[in-house]
């Protein structure tokens, strides 16, 4: 409730609450009669032709269950924070069970990642104990973009593979997981316009061996040295240093089709991987680039 700027929702809730507990108040006083002597009524609506209903009181077990329910519920809105803004008798809230949680959670294996980060990544790669907590870091923080299994998808890299943008040398995939990483390809459709990018897109084909048109290939060889070599170098090898992908393979990040290569020449790619130094902490980084070696093909 603490994200909505206007009191409004504060009474909204406090109202909503409290009629409901005395609507169901209401239905339990309401049904509270006895059993009258004498003979059942029966109720007047009648279904599949011949059955009825008798119109008995409901069983006290139940009224009584229901009352206990009640009971409860008003202690717990009373106690824990669920009237609207009020915070409750008991001074719980989630973010503090959480931090407690995650204190305890740092007294406990505190002392194991410490063990693992005074270990060489390569080393510790190779350490059974390592690479099973290290699994559980990237199921819970990367397989969401990398799937479990690390092959990644469309837009998202292969982890597994030897092909690495900024370099597959333990201390980068550290540095890439610590500090994240920007790609960006800037749109070029503007500048060298719609045939451009085909013929652009045709010369990329060519470097991979994939099959392509001929003259837009030599047209586009001299597009892309007027304006791929900065990044992608004169051969189409890629740079490291810049993130930016090397076009000789048959490596792809978002397809090698000419309709999804003239995409991205005419619209560019913004990449981003989130920098997780804060989040999860140097020594659980260095335990979770130590498995991202361990899986990648060497």
């Amino acid at each position: 409730m603490s994200d909505f700027v206007s009191s409004f929702w504060h009474y909204y809730v406090l109202g909503l609450v409290i009629l409901s507990l005395l609507y169901c108040g209401w239905v339990l006083v309401s049904n509270m009669s006895r059993r009258k002597p004498g003979p059942v009524e029966l109720h007047d609506h009648v279904w599949d032709e011949d059955l009825q209903e008798y119109n008995n009181p409901l069983p006290r077990w139940w009224l009584y269950l229901f009352w206990a329910t009640l009971i409860f519920g008003v202690v717990y809105f009373v106690l824990y924070p669920s009237l609207g803004n009020l915070p409750g008798k008991a001074g719980w809230t989630s973010a503090n069970q959480y931090d407690a949680e995650v204190k305890k959670a740092e007294e406990r294996y505190a002392p194991l990642f410490a063990r693992f980060e005074k270990q060489d990544l390569a080393e510790l790669a190779k350490d059974p104990e390592a690479q099973a907590t290290g699994q559980r870091l990237f199921l819970n923080y990367c397989a969401q973009c990398h799937g479990a299994d690390g092959q990644g998808s469309k837009g998202f890299p292969n982890l597994t593979d030897a092909d690495w943008l900024y370099g597959g040398e333990p201390a980068t995939i550290k540095t890439t997981i610590l500090g994240g990483r920007q790609g960006v390809m800037p749109a070029l459709g503007a500048a060298i316009g719609s045939d451009g990018t085909k013929d652009v897109a045709n010369y990329v084909r060519s470097l991979s061996g994939l099959a392509n048109d001929s003259l837009r290939a030599a047209r586009g060889r001299e597009i892309f040295a007027a304006n791929c070599v900065a990044c992608h170098g004169p051969e189409g090898k890629g740079n490291p240093a810049l993130g930016a992908p090397n076009l000789t393979d048959k490596t792809w990040l978002y397809g090698s089709s000419e309709a999804t290569i003239v995409e991205t020449v005419t619209k560019g790619r913004q990449n981003q991987m989130p920098a997780f130094k804060d989040l999860v902490g140097e020594s659980r980084v260095h335990v979770l680039a130590a498995y991202v070696l361990s899986i990648k093909k060497q």
